[in-house]
């Protein structure tokens, strides 16, 4: 066991809320487990879909995981373990098992997720292809290779919407499309002022002018 400081139980917390994540976009074929090192009687501190291992929280850390973690101080690089094993029913599972490490660089905690390898077709491909209730919309999403690509894309398409839906003046086009690209977060992004500038024909000083502006709104 290990005793875990402050910053080690947030580093465990954070990967609880990645569970969640996962969960959502993999579907009800996988079952997530988080483990805590601290207390390993009890070392599931959550698990989504645990009907399929037939465990839930608070259950303890299993033989497999021990040996691992005995590989592990032996090898301190290694830091996954992918195989095929059965659950309690028999029932093949194909696994994954990842070490979390701590603010000292030691094991603290795993992460194991389990796909049910007996998870029928139709109910994989829906959790892939059914978009939930709370994200009825399809967005769309830039996969730029660099960051100008990036900052071009994302320009093109709000002097395309500034363009469509407000009613603006010529004078206040300007504003509204960087507006429109501060909401988003792209002069986040290095050299975002100047390009921005550049596309719209201003100097850099009234880019700067307008971010000022609405951030004394907020």
């Amino acid at each position: 066991m290990v005793k875990l400081s402050p910053v080690d139980q947030a580093i465990l917390q954070s990967h609880a809320t990645l569970l969640d994540g996962l969960a959502a976009y993999l579907g009800a074929g996988f079952e997530f487990v988080l483990h805590s090192l601290d207390n390993l009687d009890a070392s599931v501190i959550k698990i989504i879909n645990g009907h399929l291992t037939g465990r839930q929280a608070g259950a303890p850390i299993t033989d497999l995981a021990l040996r691992m973690l005995a590989q592990i101080n032996d090898s301190p690089d290694r830091s996954a373990m992918n195989y095929f094993c059965t659950n309690r029913n028999g029932e093949p599972l194909k696994s994954t098992t990842l070490v979390i490490r701590g603010e000292q660089g030691t094991p603290i905690g795993l992460l194991c997720i389990n796909f049910h390898l007996n998870t029928p077709l139709h109910e994989l491909l829906a959790g892939f292809s059914q978009a939930p209730a709370s994200a009825p919309e399809v967005l769309s999403e830039n996969f730029g290779t660099d960051v100008n690509e990036t900052v071009v894309v994302a320009l093109v398409a709000a002097r395309k919407k500034v363009a469509e839906t407000l009613a603006v003046s010529s004078s206040g086009y300007n504003k509204a499309v960087i507006n429109l690209l501060y909401e988003q977060g792209i002069f986040k992004l290095k050299g975002a002022v100047i390009r921005v500038a550049q596309d719209l024909g201003v100097s850099r000083n009234t880019v700067y002018l307008h971010l000022r502006a609405v951030q004394d709104v907020e």
